[in-house]
């Protein structure tokens, strides 16, 4: 009797752990939106072809927020994700334009200037000391002012090539971007939980002395977080050339509150060194779902903006209120 007590109590207090993780009220509320939808729209919201439309929208906030997530984690912020976007979409197409380049150098064009914009900023933030939220909001003029410069203001037509696939392709219903998303996702867990880096990560977060005195090169994990950030910020440019057939000024705009908005609702804490990789997707799920609810029954965009405001407010609240009960 004893012991099926103590089997039903461990039980309960494995559910109720569970429970307890941000994951779950975001899936919990996730799940609710999707049931209101299905029963506001029974006939539109839930097809095959705009449940893949709303995979597609939040695929790039996932794959933006799996970088944003790790920047988070470690106490910084990163608010050029936007411009990074722009710049490397138009610098990789003014070389198209400018000398005709093959697909292959296009992409490496868009990783390569995403990789190094996120390098200056890891270094301005590690080595200079500079606030994080200082130098990416620099970075963020910069990278919109260079992708103006280089365009113009205008785009700038692409050619549609293999390189397209990323953004515009499909296999049957399903968008490429979903599949290169999935792929992130996954590769963002194993890296953050089962590698060395990705412990580091952690432990930068919950404090750069320990993490220092424990023999972690807090520069180079903190140079890292943001190179992988800027790096999937170019693929995200990459994707969107792929959509549009050109490179676009206005690639990105506003994306950088999309961003911590999914990585924060997913259960990243703002605090640093607290959060699941994976949770990002949920959080961008969510917010995609939120926008297809507004699109479905015909509500003003302006209202998307209050209520992302709200929501957010509301993640970094309950994740305050969460570590106020811990440390009781």
């Amino acid at each position: 009797m004893e012991t099926a007590k103590m089997g039903k109590n461990k039980n309960a207090l494995h559910i109720a752990d569970i429970i307890a993780k941000p994951e779950a009220m975001v899936a919990l509320v996730l799940i609710l939106l999707c049931l209101l939808l299905i029963f506001l729209r029974p006939l539109s919201f839930p097809t095959p072809r705009n449940i893949f439309n709303v995979l597609r929208q939040s695929s790039l906030v996932a794959i933006l927020a799996v970088g944003m997530g790790m920047v988070i984690i470690t106490g910084g912020i990163d608010l050029s994700v936007g411009s990074v976007i722009a710049f490397t979409a138009c610098m990789s197409m003014a070389f198209y334009r400018a000398f005709a380049v093959p697909p292959i150098v296009v992409l490496l064009l868009a990783l390569g200037g995403g990789l190094f914009m996120g390098i200056i900023n890891g270094v301005l933030v590690s080595k200079l000391g500079i606030p994080p939220f200082i130098v990416t909001l620099g970075m963020l003029s910069v990278g919109n002012g260079a992708a103006l410069v280089i365009s113009n203001g205008n785009p700038i037509k692409y050619q549609a090539s293999w390189v397209s696939v990323f953004g515009g392709g499909y296999i049957g219903l399903m968008p490429v971007t979903v599949l290169v998303m999935v792929v992130v996702l996954i590769l963002g867990h194993v890296f953050a939980n089962y590698t060395q880096m990705g412990r580091n990560i952690y432990a930068v977060g919950n404090s750069q002395q320990a993490a220092k005195l424990s023999g972690i090169f807090v520069d180079r994990v903190i140079i890292t977080v943001y190179a992988i950030t800027g790096f999937l910020a170019g693929l995200c440019g990459l994707i969107l050339v792929g959509q549009m057939d050109s490179g676009d000024p206005s690639f990105g705009k506003g994306y950088e509150l999309d961003v911590i908005a999914a990585a924060v609702i997913g259960g990243i804490s703002m605090t640093g060194g607290e959060g699941n990789i994976l949770g990002v997707l949920l959080g961008a799920l969510l917010m995609g779902v939120l926008k297809n609810l507004f699109i479905q029954l015909a509500v003003s965009g302006y209202w998307q903006t209050i209520v992302l405001g709200l929501v957010i407010v509301g993640a970094v609240a309950i994740d305050c209120i969460r570590k106020k009960r811990a440390a009781r």
